[in-house]
């Protein structure tokens, strides 16, 4: 059951309380000879996602809208058709949009614990984007003029929440994003703006969402970072822009990956790199068909991740950095080479797996970057019997990781831990011992 952010946030646009919705309800109905005794527990369950029988959701239209100043239909407040066509109105989208963002910064724990949908609804939003229709007038009539300049600061953001990340991490800087997105993104995004700006402004509002739903994803809050994915997916249809929406795509094979879910990974990979057409950037074809070579090397699919790991080194050759999208600016020297160490290393090639992995390491790299090179480094060598020197390569991880607040960067040191824990080794023993006071610092 998904909560109901949207029946949330117009509560709070209204000015009513849970029992002051519920004590209208009840009059509403006994105006119509029907006898409701609905409570402020009634609307927690409604908030929550659970629907109401008979005519409350109707009432529930008829109480907001007036103090609102506009109608509202049952779809703006949650409590439509949920079977309704894959493909969102753009402004409903939007108000969905948004009142999630609310919801997230406030930590309602409904929506923390969201699980990640799998079937239609994680499929549905992909095949949405690669297919029409279109968009064809984003413009919007709101309440505030929006010009380039604010798309301009919300680049500018963007920017300053990925360097955030890669240095800090996403527990630290998810907070930090969220409040941008609702005390400075979303008035703007409910603006007043013309199809040209619009256009620039979907893009711009989709960089950001992305980010906070990469933050979410290192956060562990992996039901959220899938929304905000699906989110920056829709603005990146709105935009127009196929190769920020392939860039989109590659963070739901990300996640995939992290899921477990190898084939929904090959499958999103292939999906992003066929819509995005000549759009693709070479960044970003390597990185998706990199990803999808450690899918197939997960499923002991030898042959197809030999495939994808050929055809990520020719689009690696052909990458000019300067003519790269900001987003794949992560496509540093080196990420290749930690990649296809890591799928080596799974089909148990360890010796080029090794060198592939020293080769990443020796390249300069963002913080961020750098942990994980030499995580991978050090699981490779651990593969190889050589514990010695996985040791001195998982100090290098610890003292480069110091400061950082991440949960993907704790995995690393889990697995490192339980790799190097069951070995008779002393070097081994004390990496183990200062993994475990790392540990006992909470996020």
């Amino acid at each position: 059951m998904e909560p109901n952010t949207l029946l949330d946030a117009l509560l709070d646009e209204a000015g009513v309380s849970r029992k002051g919705l519920a004590l209208r309800i009840n009059q509403a109905g006994a105006a119509r000879g029907k006898t409701m005794r609905y409570t402020h527990s009634s609307v927690i369950r409604w908030v929550k996602g659970q629907r109401p029988r008979g005519i409350a959701p109707e009432l529930i239209c008829e109480i907001l809208g007036p103090r609102l100043g506009r109608s509202l239909t049952l779809e703006d407040i949650g409590m439509g058709n949920p079977h309704q066509d894959l493909s969102t109105p753009l402004g409903g989208f939007i108000e969905r949009t948004t009142a999630l963002w609310r919801g997230d910064l406030q930590q309602r724990p409904d929506l923390l614990a969201q699980g990640v949908v799998t079937g239609l609804p994680a499929v549905g939003p992909v095949w949405e984007w690669e297919n029409p229709p279109d968009d064809a007038d984003v413009s919007r009539a709101g309440t505030q003029h929006v010009g380039l300049s604010d798309v301009q600061l919300l680049v500018s953001a963007r920017s300053h929440y990925e360097q955030m990340y890669r240095k800090a991490g996403g527990v630290a800087t998810r907070g930090r994003v969220l409040r941008f997105l609702n005390i400075e993104t979303a008035p703007v995004l409910r603006g007043t703006y013309t199809d040209a700006t619009g256009r620039q402004l979907h893009r711009a509002v989709g960089g950001l969402v992305a980010v906070a739903g990469i933050c979410a994803y290192d956060s562990d809050a992996q039901g959220l970072a899938q929304r905000y994915f699906h989110q920056a997916l829709r603005l990146a249809k709105a935009s127009g822009d196929r190769a920020f929406g392939g860039y989109v795509i590659a963070l739901l094979v990300n996640q995939a990956l992290y899921m477990r879910e190898y084939r929904q990974a090959v499958g999103f990979a292939e999906a992003g790199v066929r819509a995005a057409g000549h759009a693709i950037s070479p960044a970003l074809a390597c990185d998706l068909h990199a990803m999808q070579a450690k899918a197939f090397s997960r499923m002991g699919d030898h042959v197809s991740a030999h495939r994808a790991m050929t055809a990520a080194e020719t689009a690696y050759g052909q990458i000019r950095p300067d003519e790269e999208p900001a987003e794949t600016g992560y496509v540093q020297p080196g990420l290749l080479e930690a990649n296809m160490a890591d799928a080596l290393m799974r089909l148990g090639d360890m010796t080029p797996a090794t060198t592939y992995a020293t080769e990443a390491v020796a390249t300069q790299a963002h913080e961020r970057g750098r942990v994980h090179r030499l995580a991978t480094l050090s699981e490779c060598q651990l593969r190889a019997g050589d514990a010695e020197r996985a040791a001195a390569t998982a100090t290098g991880v610890l003292d480069s990781m110091h400061g950082m607040e991440s949960q993907r960067l704790r995995d690393r040191l889990v697995r490192l831990r339980r790799s190097m824990s069951s070995l008779d080794s002393n070097a081994t023993a004390e990496v183990v011992d200062r993994i475990d006071d790392t540990l006992r610092i909470p996020l």
